[in-house]
């Protein structure tokens, strides 16, 4: 099992990524700091200096539908934060 889910993409990390090397991951709810840094050092084979965690609560979320009301429940997950040594970088459109 794969403690990297997926990367987040999104315009927020990727300006931390040009400007302060800094790349962030949807990983395992079970997964530490030091198995995070381990994981993103064999993947991409970089040095990683710092990693910081966010765990993030479902949302109960509720619509009206001409059925009535419907609801949901978005999925938890957690999310790494990694920040790289100066002078390395995580290309993700590399293999595409």
């Amino acid at each position: 099992m794969s403690i990297i889910v997926k990367p987040v993409i999104t315009e927020k990390m990727t300006a931390q990524g040009e400007k302060l090397n800094r790349y962030g991951f949807v990983v395992e709810k079970t997964a530490n700091k030091v198995e995070i840094k381990s994981a993103v050092e064999k993947l991409y084979g970089v040095t990683v200096e710092s990693v910081n965690t966010q765990n993030y609560v479902g949302k109960v979320k509720t619509r009206n539908t001409t059925r009535g009301i419907a609801v949901g429940r978005v999925n938890k997950h957690k999310k790494a934060v990694v920040t790289l040594k100066a002078g390395e970088s995580i290309d993700f459109y590399a293999s595409i």
